[in-house]
């Protein structure tokens, strides 16, 4: 199983950044090898709306789809992904954005995952790697495009990952 994590400060508010990852149909305009996103169902759990997405990725002549559980909780700033079905054998998600005391926020991004055909993971698992390892700094650009750039002093990241 791959795990990765991340804490990793960023310019904007915890408001702003939950609401760009919460935005899960923009994913294709710039998260790497998203090529399509389509939320197929939206339920309420309680105060806590969920979404029931399909993401399309791929690269060169790959091609995968697969479904998840996204739910999110504005209250708290976080978003849960669960998966439900594609190539995947496990994978978990979580996102927090934590406020931070000079109006910037901190990304806490967790995600775990395995893939279920053995092939398959030789053939794409770096790849994924090396693309979830890109997310939080794609939303940050992203960030800066639809919010403004700020200068804001933030710390380094910090990163730990299994394999």
């Amino acid at each position: 199983m791959h795990v990765y994590e991340v804490k990793h400060p960023v310019a904007h508010s915890a408001d702003d950044m939950y609401a760009l990852v919460a935005s899960v149909e923009t994913y294709p305009q710039f998260l790497p090898l998203v090529e399509a996103l389509q939320v197929t169902r939206r339920e309420q759990d309680g105060d806590k709306p969920v979404l029931i997405a399909t993401m399309q990725v791929g690269y060169k002549l790959i091609r995968e789809s697969f479904t998840t559980k996204v739910t999110l909780n504005a209250e708290t700033r976080e978003i849960l992904v669960e998966y439900l079905d594609g190539p995947f054998s496990h994978l978990e998600n979580r996102w927090r954005f934590l406020p931070r005391t000079d109006g910037s926020s901190e990304i806490d991004f967790y995600i775990a995952y395995s893939f279920r055909s053995r092939m398959f993971e030789h053939v794409v698992g770096g790849l994924f790697d090396k693309a979830v390892r890109k997310y939080t700094d794609a939303f940050e650009t992203h960030a800066d495009a639809v919010y403004g750039r700020k200068d804001v002093m933030v710390a380094s990241k910090e990163g730990t990952q299994q394999s």
